[in-house]
């Protein structure tokens, strides 16, 4: 190619470039020749990357493309269709699954013997914040199949709701591990005095050996008969732990406000077996050949027990058999024995308020009215069996305007129709709503499985 030529490329594949003018001084004759030097590097750069023949392409070609946007653009041929996937999108694999499916299969509740559903509105036509606190806890205290299930409810603030939600479950399961500590102790303690005993036998008599075979004897038996595991009532546990809360939420300077709690521990016990830590050898005894269903399989020595704690009128309800039975007591300014006591403890019932201020008679927090307000809790335990379909704990935003039993109703028609516990608490979590209910409002479903018993 001709230097003529070249130059008639380069014109015709550059922009046109404007001489500087010639007069200006030497500043302005450099910029020019710096302007020209570079519109000179451009135009061999770009000859340079032109295909040989792309010169003699007719113009037509160009236009015979489609627009990007065209729906009908073709696909591209099939040698180059893997360098388009590997820009546009990841390669498909045959064993890949759509997010959402995957997600939808997936059972937080896998390997338990029952499944949890959680509801919760603000009412923001009533309400200006969210004062509700819900906590649930699966294998809980490190226990298999064990769960802790909890909803409080605050008032004058959220910080004694939230102090309780985030805590109380561990206090509960310090008392848990206390408990154990001690029958450690007081098996190496009878341990102890049974080595004693032997070493103290010094008397080749046959009846002093009888005394002593008997006394050892007496002591084997005595702490055979204490049951290893589930000694101490969970009822004592809850209560105790209830009463340190209370006294914590005042020392942490946090009782300003209160709440209510309703809480509900499902666990198994046995007095012969052992205790089903999350180690423990009795969990998944099924035969190997067969479909693991449950993390934990009972034995016929086992009992599955349900045990609540409350203060307030947050309530705790159990259907069985179709009945709705409540497991929790309503601690309210307009129940008789709870103004009985107010009154016999100095304090007056004002327009079915605790000096006019509380509706509620007990709670935790609440510091400054705490000769008044107790955080004593009332406390059942209850034996789990196939009768019972499912509990539900729920603050007084639903109470107020749902019954007890209209409301085991309604879960029942959900879980008929092939609702899952966390749309059956939606679905009475809305109807308190719908039902014009002034409060904020949680709704918790617990679903048992009774499945269980038949492992």
């Amino acid at each position: 190619m001709s230097a003529t030529e070249a130059d008639g490329v380069a014109n015709a594949l550059s922009p046109a470039v404007t001489p500087l003018p010639q007069q200006g001084g030497s500043h302005q004759r450099l910029a020019q020749r710096r302007a020209e030097h570079h519109q000179q590097q451009h135009t061999e750069k770009g000859s340079n990357q032109l295909p040989s023949n792309s010169l003699s392409q007719p113009t037509s070609n160009m236009s015979t493309t489609p627009p990007l946007s065209d729906p009908k653009i073709s696909l591209p041929p099939e040698e180059s269709k893997n360098k388009f996937d590997a820009i546009d999108s990841p390669p498909i694999h045959p064993s890949a699954k759509a997010r959402s499916k995957t997600s939808s299969e997936y059972d937080p509740f896998s390997g338990l013997s029952f499944k949890v559903g959680v509801a919760e509105n603000k009412n923001s036509t009533y309400r200006s914040k969210m004062e509700d606190v819900h906590t649930y806890i699966a294998n809980f205290a490190e226990r298999v199949d064990w769960g802790y299930f909890a909803i409080f409810d605050g008032h004058a603030g959220k910080e004694s709701a939230r102090w309780c939600g985030n805590n109380l479950h561990s206090l509960l399961e310090q008392e848990i591990d206390l408990e154990l500590q001690d029958q450690n102790n007081a098996l190496q303690a009878t341990s102890n005095s049974e080595a004693i005993a032997g070493d103290s036998k010094s008397a080749p008599d046959v009846s002093n050996r009888s005394v002593g075979n008997s006394n050892t004897s007496n002591s084997t038996g005595s702490a055979s008969s204490i049951p290893l595991k589930g000694r101490v009532d969970m009822k004592d546990h809850l209560y105790k732990s209830f009463v340190k809360a209370d006294e914590m939420i005042e020392k942490n300077g946090q009782g300003a406000s209160g709440c209510t709690a309703a809480v509900a521990v499902l666990r198994w016990e046995s007095e012969t077996e052992d205790d089903c830590m999350v180690d423990a050898t009795n969990t998944g005894k099924q035969n190997s050949n067969d479909a693991k269903t449950f993390d934990f399989v009972p034995t016929k020595n086992h009992k599955r027990m349900l045990y609540t704690s409350n203060v307030g009128d947050s309530r705790i309800i159990l259907s069985r058999n179709g009945k709705a039975y409540r497991l929790s007591y309503d601690h309210k300014a307009s129940d008789k024995n709870e103004i009985d006591r107010v009154e016999n403890s100095g304090g007056l019932i004002l327009k079915n308020r605790v000096n006019g201020v509380l509706a509620v008679t007990r709670s935790l927090g609440d510091s400054y009215m705490k000769d008044l307000v107790l955080g004593k809790p009332f406390t059942t335990s209850t034996q789990i069996i196939r009768d019972d379909e499912f509990m539900i704990i729920a603050c007084d935003g639903v109470w107020d305007v749902i019954s007890d039993t209209k409301a085991c109703k309604i879960i029942a028609e959900c879980f008929k129709n092939g609702l899952d516990a966390q749309e059956a608490s939606k679905k009475l979590c809305q109807l308190a709503i719908d039902a014009s209910t002034t409060d904020n409002v949680t709704v918790m479903v617990v679903q048992f499985d009774q499945s269980v018993f038949d492992q």
